[in-house]
């Protein structure tokens, strides 16, 4: 039992050290890089798409954009990209610097959904074609196409399957308040697991969907001496920064952890025995989606306003119909 323990141990620091180190390459990679222009091949009176998401330490994001940076290439059309690495301001900033350039789409996810309105009417008033990937925005009818996992069913899946395992619970629920996605995962996850009125939600910590500030948050906690059973994570970085945290307390065996995105460390988990489950999202599906309605938009045809991509729940049961090594 030891050696299990200690093996379980093992795994979760390096998770955690792979995905810190891994944050640091490529923040140092986008900073050297995110300034070029990665095309070729581009044809005569080619378009220029510019693209900002919310941090570039999620491979969620590397995903969806290696998707669309495909088709756009392949298209024969011109392809940048800046990483606001989590600051409101920065991203602004870079959205003007691509207008500037004149871009004919902004792809964006947004940092803080309240704080790009002006700059996005900009851009409006520009002729500039904008697609919202993951996160809404606060004024709904800026963007031309908003595509987004179904965030609210995400959390009703893993509240669902929460309550199939406790008559009763104290939860602790890691948080992004700044994005919609987050807001509308947490909120389902609480519309459903409060039904049962032994279930208790003892603490909301406010994490920004990072493992590096989730873990010392959550030590905090504990160390304040909060009781909990469970932890619901908004995304599933925060889910391994939590996981970190509760297996150096030597509290993962006894806390039972839940998340979403299906990350492969988080389907490692899952596999493990040391995560419940997670709601999985499909990153490739999700920039297939936009590339598709770039084009459809620089092509002058209609598109959908807003779209829904599904999701699905991955537990100890199912976890081997996934590839543990990858996104879906």
């Amino acid at each position: 039992m030891k050696n299990v323990m200690n093996r379980k141990r093992i795994l979760i620091y390096g998770v955690s050290f792979i995905l810190v180190n891994a944050i640091v390459i490529l923040a140092g990679a986008f900073f050297f890089f995110g300034r070029q222009d990665f095309s070729f091949n581009q044809k005569e009176n080619s378009h220029l798409i510019g693209a900002s998401y919310m941090t570039m330490n999620n491979e969620f994001y590397k995903i969806i954009d290696e998707e669309i940076t495909h088709r756009v290439e392949a298209e024969g059309d011109r392809m940048i990209l800046r990483d606001p690495a989590l600051d409101a301001d920065r991203q602004i900033e870079q959205i003007q610097e691509m207008l500037n350039m004149g871009v004919d789409v902004l792809i964006i996810t947004p940092v803080d959904w309240a704080s790009l309105t002006q700059i996005l009417e900009k851009a409006k008033e520009q002729g500039t074609f904008i697609v919202i990937l993951d996160t809404n925005v606060q004024d709904s009818e800026l963007p031309d196409c908003t595509i987004t996992s179904d965030n609210y069913q995400a959390g009703v899946l893993v509240g669902e399957y929460f309550l199939t395992q406790h008559d009763s619970a104290r939860i602790v629920i890691m948080t992004h308040e700044a994005t919609v996605s987050g807001q509308e995962r947490v909120k389902g996850f609480a519309d459903t697991v409060l039904q049962n009125e032994k279930v208790e939600i003892v603490a909301r910590i406010e994490c920004e969907g990072q493992l590096e500030i989730a873990m010392p948050k959550l030590q905090q906690c504990i160390e304040d001496g909060v009781l909990f059973d469970s932890v619901f994570c908004l995304n599933d970085l925060a889910s391994v920064g939590a996981a970190a945290a509760l297996d150096e307390q030597r509290m993962l065996g006894g806390v039972k952890l839940y998340g979403v995105d299906a990350s492969p460390d988080a389907k490692a988990l899952i596999a493990e025995g040391m995560m419940e489950a997670s709601a999985a999202q499909f990153p490739t599906q999700i920039g297939k989606e936009a590339a598709e309605i770039i084009y459809r938009l620089l092509a002058g045809e209609e598109v959908e306003k807003n779209i829904l991509v599904p999701v699905e729940l991955v537990t100890q049961e199912n976890v081997e119909q996934f590839d543990i090594n990858r996104w879906q």
